[in-house]
């Protein structure tokens, strides 16, 4: 299941890169301007992920490819970052009972919350979403896939991995589905893992999986001189630009040049296989901005607050343009024939060589960059994108945002909360003498401070 990337044709060796080509795509949420109630009943200014700043370009891409009107778009959006809210504070509530969430219906109107205990329906069904009872919690089935992933790492298990390259927990059915060209690999590859085959749903595949090559994001960009990929976001490192991309696409060192072959910068850091990170830093001539480049005109990016399963995102790369699809399951592994990636998020949104780097986004806030897939944009197609937080994370980046860098207001109260971190679901923080914990992975912005953004956090 090889990566999709562009080379030139310029020899054969640039040949066979072009067979594990990669495909970067970027995600587009929005800011916050759909508002919900807090415990008080008051509204709240950065409730949930804001559809107000969705473009009619987005809504017109998200209309053609999931088959919606534009106030159907706006209300999927809408609903969507409300659910990813409530899964967030659920998934604290049920502690190692939770299995996962999902939202569902044309509009995302449904909110869907696992458990594997029964006494946890009343608490589900009070925050207003449908409850099911599974035998498996998610904790359990992502240790699964965990096990899976440093069985296919090793590399005598490569060959056999390769044949069974997609693995990922589908809360919807609470397994952990193996996809597998070939069915007797992916048993042995759940025989060498150790993992309890009735955690285990075995789906026979013919897709190959392979890393999409080809500062705004979306844009293309050249290693080199001869592959391409796609930028995925503009991003800051203290006082240098720069732009968030896949690990596959180049090495610490590459040099690459813009969309319009003009020296650009070179690669600082990159991991490939295990994750599919990088990030370039860029000379003077280039000034990184808070867009993707979009169908019609530019989306900004206002944040990046994960979507949940089930939600609508968006890819912007160099080859395919725009095109939109749903998410259908986080902390996927994927093995390459160059190894075995992690974390990473399967989607239906379509993507080809020279994609890879894009950006995903949902509404305004990034999701991640593409990784690989297969299939393409005619037919249609199976991708994955590694999530931007925990990009940014590992390279202590700073996500280029409308809302600007830096921290809040001078003489606010004090704590450990602080803009520019990112933080995962479940972190803690201290504000203002209160502490509170994080509902949805984000890189936290200014004016999102604990006390004004429910959606995010909980006092505890």
């Amino acid at each position: 299941m090889p990566a999709l990337h562009r080379h030139r044709p310029a020899a054969s060796a640039c040949a066979a890169l072009a067979a594990i080509g990669a495909l970067v795509l970027a995600g587009l949420p929005g800011t916050a301007s759909a508002r919900t109630a807090d415990t008080a009943g008051n509204a709240s200014p950065v409730d949930t992920v804001a559809v107000a700043d969705a473009t009619p370009a987005l809504l017109s891409a998200m209309a053609r490819d999931l088959g919606l009107t534009h106030a159907q778009a706006r209300d999927r959006l809408a609903n969507e970052a409300r659910a990813g809210a409530t899964a967030g504070r659920l998934r604290l509530a049920l502690g190692d009972a939770y299995a996962g969430a999902w939202v569902r219906g044309a509009e995302s109107a449904g909110l869907t919350v696992a458990t594997t205990d029964p006494a946890d329906i009343p608490a589900i069904e009070a925050q207003g979403a449908r409850a099911t009872v599974v035998p498996h919690s998610l904790a359990a089935l992502e240790a699964a896939s965990t096990a899976a992933d440093r069985a296919a790492s090793r590399t005598a298990a490569l060959p056999t991995a390769v044949d069974a390259p997609v693995r990922y927990v589908d809360v919807r059915t609470n397994t952990l589905v193996v996809q597998a060209v070939r069915p007797a690999a992916a048993h042995d590859l759940i025989a060498a893992a150790g993992i309890d085959r009735a955690l285990v749903r075995v789906e026979r595949s013919a897709d190959r999986p392979r890393p999409l090559h080809d500062i705004r994001g979306g844009d293309a960009y050249y290693m080199n001189g001869s592959g391409r990929c796609s930028v995925g976001f503009a991003i800051t490192k203290g006082t240098q630009q720069g732009f968030a991309t896949a690990g596959h696409c180049g090495r610490p060192g590459t040099t690459t040049s813009g969309f319009n072959q003009v020296a650009q910068g070179s690669f600082q850091a990159s991991t490939f296989p295990g994750r599919d990170t990088a990030w370039v830093a860029t000379n003077s001539n280039w000034t990184s901005t808070p867009y993707v480049k979009g169908q019609g005109g530019d989306v900004q990016v206002t944040g990046s607050t994960q979507s949940p399963v089930g939600a609508s995102v968006c890819r912007s790369g160099s080859t395919t343009g725009w095109h939109c699809g749903v998410i259908q399951q986080h902390n996927t592994s994927v093995t390459y024939p160059e190894g075995t990636i992690s974390g990473v998020t399967r989607t239906t949104v379509c993507a080809e060589p020279g994609d890879s780097g894009g950006s995903y986004i949902s509404g305004s806030q990034a999701q991640g960059v593409t990784s690989g897939g297969s299939g393409n944009c005619s037919s249609g197609g199976t991708t994955f994108y590694q999530p931007i937080n925990p990009l940014l994370q590992a390279y202590a980046l700073t996500l280029k945002t409308t809302t600007g860098p830096g921290p809040g207001d001078p003489g606010e109260p004090g704590g450990t909360w602080a803009a520019g971190t990112v933080y995962a679901a479940g972190a803690q923080v201290t504000y203002g003498g209160a502490t509170y914990r994080c509902l949805q992975a984000h890189q936290a912005q200014p004016g999102w401070q604990p006390p004004n953004v429910p959606a995010l956090w909980q006092q505890m």
